[in-house]
């Protein structure tokens, strides 16, 4: 068998998707360099859920959004924020988000997400084998929580999708799941797990044992502010920082929320990448803690235990990548979590915000930046970066080496965004 030649490959972006291209094309021979500003308050994989969802196939624009979005966008009491000066410039994003939710695309989302998240607990298991990073991974179910039986009917179209494509479901009445977590004892009329799914002790220090790996195998990691992508002759040829330009023969583009303008620059010309950020508040050295990460459905937001704290996260708030937190959401999840738990102590609490980059049909950019070729993306994965994070990476590794795939990745193809020659 040929072996395929080492390239030095430019990461763009470390967060999981980034981090975990880096160890699979790292493993696969190559020699890699990780380019991030390495600020904990901006990277999204430090903050999220810690939830391996491998059951989020939904998309979250779905028939019948667009009729509730007034009363949700005006209540307090509706997990959905707007800054309102970010309006004009949203609007655009926002037709085209909800031109999606149609029964067919909905449909087109759970097949092909079911393919990038199905095995996700064994992939992230894959990429933790030897970097010490394995101790944080365990694989709890990811349950829901319906307060009434009306809403656990609601979701009943959802349950029917994944169970189509295979995912395993146990279903029990609130009293019966109290038993076995007496921490939500009274709260829930219905509890859903989804079997086979997963959880990140402490996605900051399990990012942070990925890293580490990563540099002690040889690879290189520079912190600095990405400015620019410079391009030659039609192809990659330095990332240019505040920290001065990296070359490389190959760009991988993982910058989540960050990466528009840069895949601009690569060719993709029509991509609309908003912003949609989530909060978490933790409540630190809990008088308990809960069993399983819970997704709490009157409120949207997911409780997860956490290496010495539960962390409660969720909101869905459109606004700049630059704009700094408000205190809505934050209150929000306040409100939510003393319904919640009210006889638990903590402590203390704090709180958290990140960015998701979300697309205008809610599939992740992975694949090849057509418009030169030396230059792949991998961004756009919303609420399941984490999730998704080492399957993207094994791709992204796999088409750089040129290893052939039986798999059909047309609905993540950037050329979707592609312009028009």
């Amino acid at each position: 068998m040929k072996v395929k030649p080492m390239v030095h490959v430019v990461i763009a972006g470390a967060g999981i998707v980034g981090v975990s291209s880096a160890i699979w094309l790292q493993r696969a021979g190559h020699e890699v360099t990780l380019v991030d500003r390495m600020d904990g308050a901006l990277r999204t994989s430090y903050g999220n859920a810690g939830v391996l969802a491998a059951g989020a196939i939904l998309p979250v624009p779905v028939p019948g959004l667009a009729q509730k979005l007034p009363k949700m966008v005006f209540s307090r009491d509706e997990p959905l924020f707007l800054q309102w000066r970010y309006l004009p410039r949203l609007l655009p994003f926002l037709a085209k988000y909800l031109s999606f939710a149609r029964a067919d695309h909905v449909a087109h989302c759970a097949r092909s997400l079911s393919y990038l998240l199905a095995d996700s607990h064994a992939q992230h298991q894959s990429l933790a084998e030897g970097t010490g990073a394995e101790r944080f991974i365990s694989d709890e179910d990811f349950c829901f929580g319906y307060a009434t039986a009306a809403s656990y009917r609601a979701d009943e179209s959802g349950r029917a999708l994944r169970r189509a494509h295979g995912y395993e479901i146990e279903e029990l009445d609130g009293a019966d799941y109290a038993v076995r977590d007496p921490l939500y004892s009274g709260q829930f009329a219905k509890v859903v797990c989804y079997k086979n799914s997963g959880r990140i002790s402490d996605p900051g220090a399990y990012l942070a044992a990925l890293l580490a790996h990563f540099q002690a195998e040889g690879g290189t990691m520079l912190a600095a502010k990405i400015e620019d992508i410079e391009l030659q002759h039609g192809a990659y040829k330095a990332l240019i920082t505040d920290q001065g330009r990296v070359t490389g023969d190959h760009i991988v583009l993982a910058m989540g929320a960050w990466s528009g303008k840069m895949a601009k620059k690569l060719g993709i010309k029509r991509l609309a990448l908003e912003s949609e950020r989530g909060y978490h508040i933790e409540l630190h050295n809990p008088s308990a803690m809960p069993k399983a990460p819970m997704m709490v459905a009157a409120g949207k937001f997911v409780v997860t235990p956490m290496e010495g704290r539960i962390r409660c996260a969720g909101v869905v708030e459109f606004a700049s990548t630059e704009a700094a937190a408000q205190d809505g959401p934050v209150q929000f999840i306040k409100r939510q979590i003393a319904t919640l738990f009210p006889d638990l102590t903590y402590d203390h609490m704090s709180d958290w915000m990140g960015r998701r980059p979300a697309t205008t049909d809610s599939l992740p950019l992975i694949g090849p930046a057509r418009a030169i070729a030396n230059g792949h993306m991998a961004f756009g994965h919303q609420h399941i970066g984490l999730t998704a994070g080492p399957k993207t990476g094994r791709l992204i590794a796999d088409m750089v080496s040129n290893q052939p795939s039986n798999t059909d990745l047309s609905a993540f193809d950037p050329a979707r965004y592609q312009a028009s020659s």
